[in-house]
């Protein structure tokens, strides 16, 4: 890890605890405050798994210093920040829901509107057509890999500082997606048009009707202890579904043979966050702004660290290859 790409990876792993931490430190207020609990043998159970996978990070790199394995370093310790973090921000949602704030499905539903993109047709065309929304189905579900494939890739093909840039980009998302999210509320475009999900018998509705069930509970008082692998996506402004998908391109964009595999999967899951999430299309919008400046905010801070190198250094690549703070 002599490298200076080696080292301000280093620095820049330090700095994504922050958001971390203070993710952390909400949900350990926020679960008493809201009268919720988290089911311990999971949580407990995913917490070690992060901590083991951190600890043999550090303790590698406070071992072998400056000798360490940047790939064992960066990859292990950046999935155990991961896993960590969806920990945190499963239940964070449900307490950022619990606040009980009036439900935004009529706005955001008149927005949509407004512009010419009335969800109602959009998911009545998947629907006649099968095919498409089976499609769309599997397409929604590719938001899970990127999570543990992304560290991987970018610390096989030693890109170091990209993957680090990618977990602080993730995390100021994650947590401005749960901020805005207990201040437009909603439940999904079948509860704004005001049709039950068998409305679209083709189109698999099953994440919105987890969403629906957890929603209505929340807000009724009715659910209290959550379980961490039970856990919906309650968040419909901004989508975190179109959010992640555009980090996940930007992340994987550089690396030859798999950029651009990444970018096709990732916009058929944009794609299919409408019908299958249950997403207004302003949600939509609203994750990709939110992924995108969380991406210039990540490079902003990283162009003021001072670095005038590459951001990863892949020498059996061409240097057209070569990633940039510019990519």
């Amino acid at each position: 890890m002599l490298d200076s790409d080696a080292r301000t990876a280093w620095r820049l792993f330090h700095l994504n605890w922050l958001p971390i931490v203070a993710m952390g430190s909400l949900l350990a207020f926020g679960l008493p405050a809201t009268g919720l609990s988290l089911e311990p043998v999971a949580y407990s159970i995913t917490l070690a798994i992060a901590a083991i996978l951190v600890g043999v990070a550090c303790g590698h790199r406070l071992t072998k210093g400056e000798l360490a394995d940047p790939k064992l370093v960066f990859s292990l310790g950046t999935i155990g920040q991961v896993i960590l973090t969806c920990a945190i921000v499963g239940p964070l949602s449900y307490v950022a829901g619990r606040l009980n704030w009036p439900l935004q499905d009529e706005a955001l539903l008149a927005i949509d509107r407004a512009l010419g993109l009335d969800p109602e047709p959009i998911a009545r065309y998947i629907n006649d057509h099968p095919w498409l929304a089976d499609v769309l189905a599997r397409g929604y579900g590719l938001i899970k890999w990127p999570l543990l494939g992304v560290p991987v890739v970018l610390t096989l093909t030693a890109r170091h500082v990209r993957l680090q840039m990618f977990m602080l980009a993730m995390s100021l998302a994650l947590a401005v997606t749960i901020a805005i999210s207990a201040m437009v509320p909603a439940i999904g475009t079948y509860y704004g048009l005001q049709l039950p999900a068998a409305h679209f018998p083709e189109i698999n509705t099953a994440v919105y009707a987890g969403q629906l069930r957890d929603i209505l509970a929340l807000r009724d008082g009715s659910l209290h202890e959550l379980r961490l692998f039970f856990l919906s996506g309650i968040v419909s402004f901004p989508s975190f579904h179109a959010a992640s998908a555009v980090l996940y391109m930007w992340a994987l964009w550089p690396v030859r043979g798999i950029g651009g595999i990444a970018a096709a999967l990732n916009l058929l899951m944009i794609a299919a966050t409408p019908a299958i999430g249950a997403h207004y299309l302003i949600d939509v919008a609203g994750g990709i702004a939110l992924a995108a400046a969380s991406i210039w905010v990540t490079k902003f801070y990283v162009e003021r660290l001072g670095r005038t190198a590459p951001v990863s250094a892949a020498p059996a690549l061409p240097p057209v290859w070569q990633p940039s703070l510019a990519e």
